[in-house]
C-alpha cells in the first residue's frame, strides 16, 4: 500500500507540474494574441485622452452629468497594445459618442431622424422617433432617414464591446498564468514530499548514528 501511495503522489505531481506549464503557455500566448491583434489595427490615443482634458471638453460640450464613468489613465499619444489600454481608450471613447449625441445613450434616440413639425409625444428624448409616419423620407428612395446620432452610439458600443473583450481576453490570459504557477509549485511540492517518504522508506541510512544501548550504570571495563 505504501508503494502505491507514493507511485500515486509521483504520478499526481507529474500532472500538476504538466499543467501548471500547460497553462502558463497558454496565457502567455493568450496575452501575446492580445497585443498582437491590438498593434495591427493601429489605434493611438488622441491628445484629448487624458483625464483633466476629456473633463474640460464634457464641461464645454455640456455632457459632463451624462458621464458615469471618468478614465483615470492618460492615453493620449499612445499606442493602445494592450488590454489594460484598451479598456482605458474605450473609456474615452464613450465620452467621445455621448459629445456626439448630447449626452443621450442608444435606447434615448429615436431611430429615424424626425421631419420638422413632428408633435411632442412622437419624439425620444434624445431626439428622433420611432414612427415611420413622423420620420423624415430620403427625396431618393423615398425611404425614413436614419438617426445619425443614434447609429455613432451603436459603432461607439460595438467598438467599445471589442476593446472591452481585449481587455477581459487579457486578464484572463493573466489569470491563467498565476493559476499556471500555483499548479507548478504544488506539483513540485507533492514530488519533494512523494521523493521524502521513498528516500525514508528505502534508506534506513537516515538514522545516521544508529541507535546505541546507553552503558548499563556500574559496567567495569576490565584491565589486561
Amino acid at each position: 500500500m505504501r508503494k502505491v501511495l507514493e507511485i500515486g503522489g509521483f504520478i499526481s505531481a507529474a500532472i500538476l507540474i504538466a499543467f501548471g506549464i500547460t497553462a502558463i503557455v497558454m496565457g502567455v500566448n493568450g496575452r501575446n494574441t492580445v497585443s498582437t491583434s491590438l498593434k495591427n489595427q493601429y489605434i493611438v490615443g488622441s491628445e484629448d485622452m487624458t483625464p483633466a482634458a476629456i473633463k474640460a471638453e464634457a464641461t464645454k460640450s455640456h455632457v459632463y452629468g451624462a458621464v458615469k464613468q471618468w478614465p483615470t489613465k492618460s492615453v493620449a499619444n499612445l499606442s493602445i497594445n494592450s488590454g489594460s489600454r484598451a479598456r482605458t481608450f474605450a473609456e474615452y471613447m464613450n465620452i467621445h459618442a455621448l459629445e456626439a449625441t448630447g449626452g443621450y445613450t442608444y435606447s434615448q434616440m429615436g431611430i429615424y431622424t424626425a421631419k420638422p413639425g413632428t408633435p411632442k409625444a412622437q419624439l425620444m428624448p434624445g431626439g428622433g422617433t420611432n414612427s415611420t409616419d413622423f420620420a423624415l423620407l430620403d427625396p431618393k428612395t423615398q425611404q425614413p432617414v436614419q438617426n445619425g446620432p443614434r447609429n455613432v452610439w451603436v459603432t461607439e458600443t460595438a467598438l467599445t464591446s471589442a476593446l472591452n473583450m481585449s481587455y477581459m481576453a487579457d486578464q484572463l490570459g493573466l489569470f491563467g498564468i498565476v493559476v499556471g504557477v500555483a499548479l507548478l509549485l504544488t506539483g513540485i511540492g507533492l514530488a519533494i514530499l512523494a521523493v521524502g517518504g521513498t528516500l525514508a522508506g528505502v534508506a534506513p541510512a537516515f538514522k545516521l548514528f544508529g541507535s546505541r544501548s546507553p552503558k548499563a550504570a556500574g559496567t567495569t571495563i576490565p584491565v589486561a
